[in-house]
């Protein structure tokens, strides 16, 4: 047997060993981490295949106490000969939080632990063929401390049918939608009279070509409106369009809060195993929230591409700052992608997360 062991297979023999990367003090000290430098992009591990990652935790500080630095750290992961990474992510949004900060949570595949959210887990298996190398980037102005396990098991062989894992972080670009103040009523901000019968102007969360499965999201949202009726921010139909079919796809969902499997428009904060809400900050739901699904039993597949995306708001009605994770596993070559610059990964409006007290001014 090879790959994750569970309570229903812990028994059976496994023909593998079992390896680990990190960052102890190799003289033999107590200074158990790497520095990274402002702009330097470091491999952390470089190892030779057939092999599993099963396991990577990581926490890390920064010595200039920038702010949301965890945006200003990029996860890049590349397999066998490529030169394009597999995984693209700022690292706090790889293990599942996102808006440059850290938070505890629990789910099955990723978990930030006390003290603060600031041990971070993944336990996505990552198999690899020929080698894997996993490389940290810091765009940070100051210098930076990492420590990391990259914990691995080395079967005889990888089955034929092994996909490989991906990540990718996505945001949305600013549109010009009506305030909510010009809406008639309540009902016609919610729904009313507006129809979406293409899904063009959605956020994507993930588009991808190969075949593969999709298992699944975080998406970060912060609310821009400053209205103060109503200011609910969900309310907008997943649409996942498999292997290029037309609208309506196949999965169509009824609501944002609805694919999360949370319903009747959510201010509590729940971790369950594959859906939860890490983060509900403000009435009225202002300020950020932090939603996860994770398709791990009934992971989405496709056969040439899949597009996987989200209204905001009922017919893309509001103008909410979303940013999203996705992950799945595909086949080789993936399509390429890239990621926004630094700046552009920052909070989209420095002055309304002062205002609203998300953030403290510091020095830079």
């Amino acid at each position: 047997m090879n790959g994750l062991s569970n309570l229903s297979n812990i028994y059976l023999r496994k023909n593998s060993t079992r390896h680990r990367v990190s960052s102890y003090d190799k003289t033999g000290g107590n200074a158990d981490y790497i520095y990274v430098n402002p702009g330097e992009e470091l491999t952390i591990a470089d190892i030779e295949g057939p092999g599993i990652i099963n396991h990577i935790w990581m926490t890390m500080r920064n010595h200039g106490n920038e702010e949301f630095y965890y945006r200003k750290i990029l996860l890049k992961i590349y397999y066998d000969d490529e030169q394009e990474p597999s995984v693209l992510v700022p690292v706090g949004d790889f293990f599942g939080m996102g808006h440059g900060i850290t938070k505890n949570f629990v789910s099955q595949p990723l978990q930030m632990s006390p003290q603060n959210g600031r041990g971070f887990n993944s336990w996505w298996p990552m198999p690899f063929r020929k080698r894997i190398r996993i490389v940290i980037h810091s765009e940070c102005r100051s210098l930076c401390n990492i420590y990391f396990y990259i914990d691995y098991e080395k079967p005889e062989v990888l089955e034929k049918e092994t996909l490989y894992f991906h990540a990718e972080f996505n945001r949305n670009h600013s549109r010009e939608v009506p305030p909510l103040s010009s809406y008639k009523n309540k009902l016609d901000f919610l729904g009313g009279e507006q129809y979406n019968t293409t899904g063009s102007d959605n956020h994507v969360i993930l588009y991808a070509k190969g075949a593969g499965h999709y298992c699944g999201c975080n998406i970060n949202i912060f609310n821009t409106s400053t209205d103060s009726q109503h200011d609910w921010i969900g309310e907008g139909d997943d649409m996942i369009f498999i292997d290029g079919e037309p609208f309506p796809p196949r999965i169509h969902g009824t609501g944002m809060e609805d694919y999360f499997n949370t319903a009747y428009c959510p201010k509590e904060e729940y971790n369950a195993p594959f859906h939860g809400i890490i983060l509900a900050e403000k009435d009225n739901w202002k300020g950020r929230t932090t939603y996860y699904r994770y398709h791990i039993q009934d992971p989405i597949t496709f056969k040439k591409e899949i597009k996987v995306t989200i209204e905001i708001g009922h017919n893309n009605q509001r103008n909410d700052d979303y940013t999203s994770t996705a992950y799945w596993y595909q086949t080789e070559p993936h399509l390429s992608f890239s990621i926004p610059s630094v700046e552009d990964r920052m909070p989209m409006d420095m002055d309304k997360m002062y205002y609203f007290g998300l953030a403290e001014k510091v020095k830079p």
